[in-house]
């Protein structure tokens, strides 16, 4: 069965394969490869573009000012220390966690329905990744000095203290980044070879052939990829819940309630695959429809992708109904309680319930098979979750600082327009990155989509 069959009288539809079996070897290669060997740019890759380029413009403005001025452009303040910088950088980190997530560990299960797919999650990964490390840095103040962290031998003893929690992110972000660059390039060496045989010109042979880094499809070749891309993913797995834990120990090592709880690495873990998938997704079906690519990101993608989004979006809600039970009903704690009623129904309660609305309520949705399969439907819930995920962030944080122990210190947040612009700038950075990887890089898996469609038309399988 080579496409989706519709039954309106029952109002459902059969997802039949991964993959459309119509497809031969050469022909799905050849049509993922045009996109790249064309020369002539679609005009609505063209135009994406140049917008995304035009918002990089604002955000090497922003830094420019950031760093002759000061970050007393943004509006942090008493209390409020940690806002706009963290929560979009908490916010990266989770979209980052999608990539690696349907790369390596569904490969390691061996789950047919990530292969037209995990290229460009990872892809998405690594920017994002890229996206989220400005913050932390930029947020320091003076980044030129960014050495005085490190523990270089001196006489003075007056460096930082290396043992802070802040340098657990170091590490782990770095690793994670590093990994997950390493585990895509990999990926994309058969493919880099597939171009170089097809290219037209001798300058895309030459840079291809350099990036294949002398690839001849021989049994050893293949041997050592699959040693390899197997170490790769058995070593990013862990990676995967270890980045998003560490991050989120940032919080829970300090005494303000809302942040002192051990719920918050499997929260936070389950939130950013949350909001991965559902970024993955907001890429993935424009791109499919773009390129037309139904064929090969088909309907059995969505839908697993869907349930997936479900799963940890329970997890997500389960998280927040604890935070609160734990909050009114079981800790017996006066700081708690007053915490949880100010999310509620403080200054801030409005981001709170549209929290609720964006994570809780709308991907409930994701339960009706019909909604599935509507991909407009569907493209607009992945985008509300990402409001909602952001929302989160928002709500953790600048609801945690404005009123804590002493009302003395109480104070109100306001994020200025270079906060705003900072932000709005990453966002363009990423979409910016995100066409130059669609038209140069093969976005989908190539040999591997080659091999399961020898799966499926070999009858012993």
């Amino acid at each position: 069965m080579s496409a989706p069959v519709t039954d309106k009288s029952m109002g459902h539809v059969e997802i039949a394969e991964v993959v459309d079996l119509r497809h031969t070897y050469d022909s799905a290669t050849d049509k993922i490869n045009n996109v790249i060997l064309t020369k002539k740019t679609p005009m609505g890759l063209t135009i994406i573009m140049g917008v995304c380029f035009l918002i990089v413009g604002l955000l090497m403005t922003t830094i420019t000012k950031l760093v002759s001025t000061g970050i007393g452009i943004w509006g942090n303040n008493q209390p409020v220390a940690w806002a706009f910088d963290i929560i979009n950088f908490v916010w990266w980190i989770g979209i980052g966690h999608a990539g690696t997530l349907i790369s390596a560990i569904l490969f390691l299960f061996r789950q047919e329905w990530r292969t037209s797919i995990n290229r460009f999650a990872e892809a998405m990964t690594i920017f994002a990744v890229m996206c989220a490390g400005l913050f932390p840095l930029l947020h320091t103040g003076r980044p030129w000095l960014a050495y005085w962290l490190f523990p270089i031998p001196n006489v003075m003893q007056m460096w930082p203290q290396f043992r802070s929690p802040l340098m657990w992110d170091v590490f782990a972000v770095s690793t994670y980044f590093t990994v997950s660059a390493l585990f895509w390039y990999t990926g994309l060496i058969p493919d880099l070879a597939s171009l170089r045989d097809r290219a037209k010109t001798k300058v895309a042979k030459i840079i291809t052939g350099i990036a294949a880094m002398g690839w001849r499809g021989s049994a050893r070749h293949w041997q050592r990829y699959e040693i390899i891309y197997l170490l790769l993913a058995g070593l990013s797995t862990p990676l995967v819940v270890s980045v998003h834990s560490i991050v989120s120990l940032d919080f829970a090592v300090s005494q303000l309630p809302g942040w002192h709880t051990t719920i918050f690495p499997p929260y936070f873990v389950a939130g950013a695959i949350y909001s991965g998938f559902a970024m993955v997704l907001t890429l993935a079906i424009p791109v499919r429809k773009f390129f037309g690519f139904k064929d090969l990101i088909t309907q059995k993608h969505l839908d697993a992708m869907s349930k997936v989004m479900l799963a940890t979006g329970l997890i997500v809600l389960y998280g927040y109904a604890m935070e609160a039970f734990i909050a009114l009903v079981y800790s017996a704690n006066p700081h708690e309680e007053f915490l949880m009623k100010n999310r509620m129904f403080g200054p801030y309660a409005w981001s709170y319930w549209l929290l609720i609305l964006c994570n809780g309520v709308i991907p409930q949705l994701l339960w009706l098979k019909r909604v599935r399969m509507h991909t407009l439907t569907l493209w607009f819930i992945t985008i509300v979750i990402n409001i909602g995920m952001w929302l989160e962030r928002f709500v953790i944080l600048v609801t945690t600082l404005h009123r804590d122990f002493l009302p003395s210190s109480w104070g109100m947040y306001a994020p200025t327009k270079w906060d705003i612009a900072m932000f709005i700038g990453t966002v363009g950075f990423f979409g910016f990155m995100m066409c130059l990887f669609i038209r140069f890089i093969p976005m989908i898996a190539g040999f591997e989509l080659r091999e399961l469609l020898h799966k499926k038309k070999t009858p012993h399988h």
